[in-house]
Formats: structure tokens, C-alpha cells, sequence
């Protein structure tokens, strides 16, 4: 039970911050110029990092033996981490 509580709320906390970074490029697309030039690249080069190495992580789980879980969970940590990255540097420089 507390283990899929657990998931539930981590589940909503990266859709929240999935969300915020959203919102945070969006006001950077809109305000033009080169910054928005650079963050369009970004989010383009990112995504496909992230989901490369997402894949990967899957991949070698699965190879290793292990469960469909921890390979979830295992292709899951590369798309936490950017997201939580981008919040991170999108938060710096809104300010």
C-alpha cells in the first residue's frame, strides 16, 4: 500500500514539475531573441538525449535480468533528472 502511495505522489510531483518547466520555456519562447533561440535548440537536443539514454537504461535492465519494475524505474531516472535540471536552471533565470 505505501509503495504504491508512494509512486502516486512521485507520479504527480515530476507532473507538476514537468509543468512548471513547460510554463518556463514557454515565457522564454514568447519573449524572443537569442535566449529563446538557444532554449528551442535545448529542448529539441534534450529530449532526445534524455530519451536515448532512457532507452538505454531500459535496455541494459532488461538485459541484466531484472523486472519490468526496475526497468521502468531505471528508464524512468534519465527523464527525472533533466527535468529536475531544466526547473533548476529555467527557476535561475527567471529571477
Amino acid at each position: 500500500m505505501l509503495e504504491s502511495m508512494n509512486a502516486w505522489i512521485e507520479s504527480v510531483r515530476f507532473a507538476y514539475e514537468v509543468q512548471g518547466v513547460i510554463s518556463m520555456r514557454l515565457m522564454c519562447l514568447a519573449q524572443g531573441g537569442p535566449e529563446a533561440d538557444v532554449e528551442a535548440r535545448l529542448m529539441i537536443t534534450e529530449k532526445i538525449e534524455a530519451f536515448a539514454d532512457a532507452e538505454v537504461a531500459l535496455a541494459k535492465a532488461l538485459f541484466d535480468g531484472e523486472g519490468i519494475t526496475v526497468a521502468a524505474e531505471r528508464a524512468y531516472a534519465p527523464l527525472r533528472r533533466c527535468v529536475h535540471a531544466n526547473s533548476d536552471r529555467l527557476l535561475h533565470t527567471i529571477d
